[in-house]
């Protein structure tokens, strides 16, 4: 698949997906939208099949600077106008945010504006020392779109997202990891490889299992108890008939090591990472 302000891999069921518009610090142009939407559905199709887990990232020294300011004089004006915009605009981050595989966002640089709820669309936010996360809307006498009014408050609660909102500041990559936005903290030259080795260890799971979870942990805010049960109840039934399943549960019976075994794939790594050093020594 060739794009032109995208780049989209996929390799060991990772898809990577890469914002590249570089020097306009991948800020969203309308084909970079209309591609970001084609991926969208070309994972959703895979995913489960090809695709177990995806990754998106941004070119050069920016994740993305939200949307393309200098487009804006020459768009069309008018309420009408504006509320189709941004109306397409919500279907491609709920098909983000609902993707059933895990998200990565692997961010260097700037998250600003429609960026940095493009981030937050994602289900871990990996980040480097130099990174911001800033709500810009207000800079320029906007409110927020892309869904940051429904993801933000969920993520630091309500009284820091007015904050970041009213303020339109800049957050550094150590308040955001503070606020929860951030999963994890890494140099740039690591940033892609962590990315990389988080969205691989998802390629172990069942597929089915975290994608009925991610349904349903979206909707963990918006439903009553008796509803959550219900979806539960749903998942569950699914869960228990698909073939990881089985083949899980005869491992555990025959005494084989699991599939899908977190703290041992810590271990792997931490003996990976400790022979390099070793040799690295030598």
């Amino acid at each position: 698949m060739a794009f032109q302000h995208l780049i989209f891999d996929v390799a060991d069921e990772i898809a990577t997906i890469t914002l590249n518009r570089p020097e306009a610090r991948n800020a969203l142009s309308e084909p970079m939208r209309t591609e970001l939407d084609a991926v969208l559905a070309e994972l959703k199709r895979e995913g489960g099949r090809s695709v177990k887990a995806a990754i998106l990232t941004g070119a050069g020294r920016a994740f993305c600077a939200g949307g393309d300011v200098k487009a804006m004089k020459s768009r069309e004006k008018g309420a009408e106008a504006g509320r189709r915009r941004m109306r397409e605009g919500h279907n491609r981050l709920y098909d983000l945010m609902n993707l059933e595989m895990p998200v990565i966002a692997a961010v260097n640089g700037a998250a600003a504006g429609a960026g940095c709820n493009l981030a937050l669309a994602c289900d871990f936010i990996l980040a480097t020392p130099r990174s911001i996360f800033m709500q810009a809307f207000g800079r320029i006498g906007l409110v927020p779109d892309w869904s940051g009014f429904y993801l933000l408050p969920r993520i630091v609660g309500l009284q820091r997202a007015k904050e970041l909102i009213f303020s339109a500041r800049k957050l550094t990559a150590a308040e955001a990891r503070e606020y929860g936005i951030v999963f994890e903290l890494h140099e740039e030259d690591s940033l892609m490889d962590a990315a990389r080795a988080l969205a691989g260890r998802f390629t172990k799971a069942s597929t089915t299992a975290i994608g009925l979870s991610k349904t349903i942990l979206n909707q963990s805010f918006n439903l009553d108890h008796r509803a959550m049960l219900e979806m539960e109840a749903f998942a569950q039934a699914v869960a228990s008939g698909s073939e990881y399943h089985a083949a899980a549960v005869a491992r555990f019976v025959d005494k084989q090591p699991a599939l899908f075994d977190w703290e041992a794939m810590d271990r792997a790594q931490t003996d990976a990472l400790a022979a390099a050093d070793t040799l690295a020594a030598e």
